[in-house]
C-alpha cells in the first residue's frame, strides 16, 4: 500500500522524526554551551546517532540551525485556508496557526533557532540561500491557491513581496522574537492598504 501525496509513508515519517530529534538536541546544546563551543560529535552523542547518521541529515553544523521545518507546515496551512481569503490574509492566518500549534518546548527551540540566525554572522549570511527554497515553496502554493502557473509574473511578484514582508518583520522584531507576530500583522496591514504613493 502506498502513501498518499499528502501523507508521507512510514519511512519518510521516521526520517523526519530523526532529523527533528537531531536538530532539537543541537539547539539545546547551543543554548546550554554556545554555538561555537558545540561540536558535531556532541550533537550526535546527545541525539544517540552516529556522526555518519548526523551527516546524512545535516551536511554541516550550520544546517542544524538553517533548516526550517516549519516552512512546509506553514505552506500546508496556507493552502488549507478558506478559498475566499485573499493571499495576504491567508498568509497571516497560516503563520499564526502554525506558531500557535507549537508545543511550549518546540516554540522555545524555534525562538532559539531564530536568535542564533540573528546573532551568528555565518548563519545570518546563509539566510539568503535558505530564502530561495522558501520562495519556491511560496510561489507554488500561491499559484495553487490562485489557479495559476508558478512562473506567472504576478504570482512570483506577490510571493516575493510576501516573503519580503515576513523577513522585514523578522528583522524588526529580533532579538525579541515574541514581537514577531505583532510586527508581521502591522506590516501586512500596511501592505493591504496598497501603494504607499
Amino acid at each position: 500500500m502506498t502513501s498518499s501525496p499528502d501523507r508521507p509513508g512510514l519511512r519518510d515519517r521516521k526520517k523526519a522524526r530523526t532529523r527533528a530529534a537531531i536538530q532539537d538536541h543541537a539547539l539545546r546544546l547551543f543554548i546550554e554551551q554556545g554555538y561555537e563551543a558545540t561540536t558535531v560529535e556532541q550533537i550526535a552523542a546527545a541525539a544517540e546517532v552516529s556522526q555518519s547518521t548526523f551527516f546524512r541529515y545535516f551536511p554541516t553544523k550550520e544546517d542544524t540551525v538553517s533548516y526550517d521545518r516549519l516552512d512546509p507546515v506553514m505552506i500546508k496551512s496556507f493552502l488549507e485556508q478558506p478559498k475566499e481569503l485573499p493571499p495576504i490574509a491567508a498568509m497571516r492566518a497560516s503563520i499564526r496557526e502554525t506558531l500557535a500549534a507549537l508545543p511550549r518546548e518546540a516554540s522555545e527551540l524555534e525562538i532559539a533557532r531564530q536568535q542564533l540566525i540573528f546573532e551568528v554572522p555565518g548563519l545570518r549570511a546563509r539566510l539568503i540561500d535558505q530564502m530561495r527554497d522558501g520562495m519556491d515553496m511560496l510561489h507554488d502554493a500561491l499559484a495553487r491557491r490562485l489557479g495559476r502557473e508558478p512562473d506567472d509574473l504576478r504570482v512570483r511578484t506577490w510571493s516575493g513581496v510576501l516573503l519580503g514582508v515576513v523577513l522585514s518583520a523578522y528583522f524588526e522584531s529580533m532579538p525579541d522574537s515574541a514581537g514577531f507576530m505583532p510586527e508581521l500583522d502591522r506590516q501586512l496591514a500596511c501592505l493591504e492598504e496598497g501603494d504607499p504613493g
